[in-house]
């Protein structure tokens, strides 16, 4: 089953035709194209940490790991992003990674 945060189920219990709009063009937008599902994830998780977005990385790691992506893998792309985004951006999103690599661990 698919974590959502509380913030989230609140705004589609208020504003569910939005949201299943919303949800409905992720799907499309998500599954259109070549790229494969890992390779979709990994550039997800990459404009997550541009953007410094704690939920979207801690959201894209979580469901790499659950798709069976290695915390390795997850490790690496954080790092990638070291030379683009800055050290405190990407040592930042590093812990957000290995917080959820450590959970993930413990399930």
């Amino acid at each position: 089953m698919t974590y959502l945060p509380n913030v989230y189920k609140g705004f589609k219990e208020e504003f569910p035709e939005i949201a299943e709009a919303y949800d409905e063009l992720a799907v499309k937008c998500h599954g259109w194209g070549p790229l494969d599902e890992k390779t979709r994830r990994l550039v997800k998780l990459g404009i997550a940490i541009g953007l410094s977005s704690e939920g979207g990385v801690r959201s894209h790691a979580r469901r790499a790991l659950e798709e069976g992506m290695t915390s390795e893998e997850l490790r690496h792309s954080v790092l990638l992003a070291f030379t683009t985004v800055g050290f405190p951006t990407m040592i930042a999103a590093m812990k957000w990674v290995d917080e959820v690599i450590e959970k993930h661990r413990k399930c």
